[in-house]
């Protein structure tokens, strides 16, 4: 049991999807895995250990943002021996060859700041995947229903952005999409010699303005969950 987990030693399995949202957790460890158990409810941030096609899998929420994010990746690497964490949640899309419900496999992840900053001092880490794990997934994307691109992402510190020019920065340079916390992810599996990608959904486009209904958004999240778990596997 850490400060921010209350699993039990064991309760935690070596693979861990991570999405923001502790509800989508849920429907997630519900639909993909069997038998899962609720591992975790301190406050409010819900974990389930399950099974997926006979492998043990942690589906734990993150909540919003690097700086959660990094409290739970912490833990679960350092107290709880993950080895393997693949972000699954959603983004902005920032590119228009980019559909709403698009696939987005992060090569990389550009970011201003990130709570492991002070680590690095002048340096300028660069955040990436695990490459094991992105052509994993790269593998498993082919032949379904939709269009998955590779390449780099931008992890934003801020969800109400009031900076266009930056924005526009990201596109001409080829940015695919924006999130909140890839980058942080793939700086503590680094730091920890563990694997990590994130595998992302578009929910939103920044150029079109079009966004996908509330309604639609959990349904539309089922091929991303099950290609972070053929690449896991693989």
């Amino acid at each position: 049991m850490t400060v921010h987990i209350g699993a039990a030693p064991g309760q935690i399995a070596e693979t861990v999807l991570m999405p923001g949202d502790p509800l989508r957790a849920k429907w997630a460890a519900e639909t993909f895995l069997d038998d899962p158990v609720c591992v975790n409810e301190v406050r409010g941030m819900l974990g389930f250990t399950g099974t997926w096609k006979g492998n043990r899998v942690t589906i734990h929420g993150s909540g919003m943002g690097m700086p959660s994010l990094s409290i739970y990746a912490n833990e679960l690497i350092r107290d709880y021996g993950a080895k393997t964490l693949i972000r699954i949640g959603s983004a902005g899309a920032m590119q228009e060859k980019i559909a709403l419900r698009d696939v987005i496999l992060a090569m990389t992840a550009t970011t201003m700041s990130t709570p492991s900053m002070g680590f690095f001092k002048e340096l300028n880490f660069a955040p990436c995947a695990d490459w094991s794990l992105l052509k994993a997934a790269a593998e498993a994307s082919e032949g379904r229903d939709i269009a998955t691109h590779v390449g780099g992402i931008y992890s934003s510190d801020v969800f109400y952005d009031e900076r266009p020019d930056l924005n526009e920065q990201m596109t001409r340079h080829g940015i695919l999409g924006v999130e909140m916390e890839a980058a942080e992810l793939y700086t503590v599996a680094a730091r920890f010699g563990c694997r990590a990608l994130a595998v992302l959904t578009i929910s939103d486009h920044l150029i079109t303005g079009e966004q996908l209904p509330s309604s639609d958004r959990q349904s539309s999240f089922g091929d991303m969950v099950e290609i972070a778990l053929e690449a896991a596997f693989a």
